[in-house]
């Protein structure tokens, strides 16, 4: 009984400590509220300008911690800080969700590195 108990607490402080992790955007919200950022990134989320990062299908979270850092400074962009700005956090949970649902075109990194 004490083993069960144990395994259940240790499920429990699992499951919360990862619910920011599940928290999920929703992708149609995110095409409309990601408008502005087709211009740089491609409305696929694909950037022809090898100066603009490539979003599609990168990682949900990696792009909700950046647009949070522009937002707050963390990442020093005054082009980035005024979009993320604008931005709620359910906003940047739909626009992550938006451009890590897409496909990518970036299949390799081969002229997409520093000094390649």
């Amino acid at each position: 009984m004490k083993r069960a108990f144990t395994l259940l607490s240790f499920g429990m402080a699992l499951a919360l400590a990862s619910a920011p992790l599940l928290a999920s955007g929703n992708v149609d919200n995110g095409k409309t509220k990601a408008a502005a950022c087709f211009a740089c990134h491609g409305a696929d989320g694909n950037a022809v300008d090898p100066q603009y990062p490539r979003l599609a299908g990168q990682y949900n979270e990696y792009i909700q911690q950046a647009l949070h850092e522009y937002k707050d400074g963390r990442r020093n962009n005054p082009i980035m800080k005024g979009f993320a700005g604008t931005l709620s956090d359910q906003d940047i949970e739909d626009v992550a969700a938006y451009f890590s649902s897409l496909p990518t075109k970036l299949d390799t990194l081969k002229g997409h590195i520093q000094g390649d």
